[in-house]
């Protein structure tokens, strides 16, 4: 017990200088994007309500204050120094849990880039995945002090725009040299390992993200992904946390919300806009979705916002 007391010191020690670094640039409650374009700073004074968001490939780093991201069924809760890993494109619930003037939210999200870690896992030697079914695209993890001391350089470097362009790419590759070698090393590997199930379904889904709009059927999914349609549901399901008719489904329901919200679209045009052919039937998910019909929610962000 004594010899790992210094360990938390440390890690103690370099949070506290990454929640310094990041409160440089998040002086007030927002949402930073930076010059460093897969990263982005958030900061926030209150508990927030739920909202509904999509979650890409990428970390997320609490640095004070508590965090809540439910995927489907599931809650993960992170605190200060622990970080959110997901490895896919997936569909949230996310609110912050704790904060306050005095101890406000401080979080950061880098994106990630999956070429890369193909790379440099074969550049490490590192040994191959078991390809023993699907997991989560999903996952919590606490942050060493090696790990937050590269986070906290990157965000330091900020300060210093001329170098970015040089010193960015090497601490970002640092980072996930990091990430594979230490607790989020294997979830990274299986869900990127060509030829797993994993990375199967994440080719299914970074399909549907970006054909959502299309009219879609679960057995073409599977026969792309050389799956029965029963074994493609379950694999689909471990990753994603819901069936990939849900998923499609979300992704529909939060293109059409952002398309009212910020494009002043009606009900009808955004449904059919998102590949709705029912009016009814795109307000009845909507409504079971959001909590309210598609008029109602829309008032009620702008009231708030």
């Amino acid at each position: 017990m004594e010899a790992a007391q210094p360990a938390r010191r440390d890690a103690s020690a370099v949070l506290n200088e990454l929640q310094r670094a990041v409160a440089r640039t998040a002086q007030a409650d927002g949402d930073y994007l930076t010059a460093i374009p897969e990263l982005s700073l958030h900061r926030r004074s209150a508990a927030t309500a739920p909202l509904h968001c999509m979650y890409g490939f990428g970390v997320g780093i609490t640095v004070s204050g508590q965090k809540r991201v439910a995927l489907g069924g599931e809650v993960f809760d992170y605190a200060a120094g622990q970080s959110l890993l997901t490895t896919a494109e997936l569909p949230v619930v996310s609110h912050i849990l704790s904060a306050s003037t005095a101890q406000p939210f401080i979080g950061l999200m880098l994106r990630l880039d999956p070429r890369t870690v193909l790379q440099l896992a074969a550049e490490m030697a590192l040994p191959p995945p078991a390809r023993d079914g699907s997991h989560r695209a999903m996952s919590l993890g606490d942050l060493d002090p090696t790990l937050l001391g590269a986070v906290t350089r990157l965000v330091d470097l900020l300060a210093e725009p001329r170098l970015i362009p040089q010193l960015a790419p090497l601490l970002q590759r640092e980072i996930l040299v990091r990430l594979l070698a230490g607790p989020h090393g294997p979830q990274l590997q299986r869900l990127v390992a060509i030829g797993s199930p994993s990375q199967q379904v994440a080719q299914s889904m970074a399909w549907l993200k970006m054909n959502f709009t299309r009219t879609v059927l679960a057995d073409e999914l599977a026969a792309s992904a050389n799956m029965s349609p029963s074994t493609f549901r379950q694999h689909f399901r471990a990753v994603a946390g819901m069936s990939p008719m849900q998923y499609l489904k979300q992704l529909r329901l939060q293109e059409a919300r952002q398309l009212m919200l910020n494009q002043g679209l009606d009900a009808g045009t955004a449904g059919v806009r998102v590949g709705y052919e029912s009016a009814s039937q795109f307000s009845r998910e909507y409504a079971r979705l959001f909590g309210a019909p598609p008029s109602r929610d829309i008032r009620r962000m702008r009231e708030t916002s």
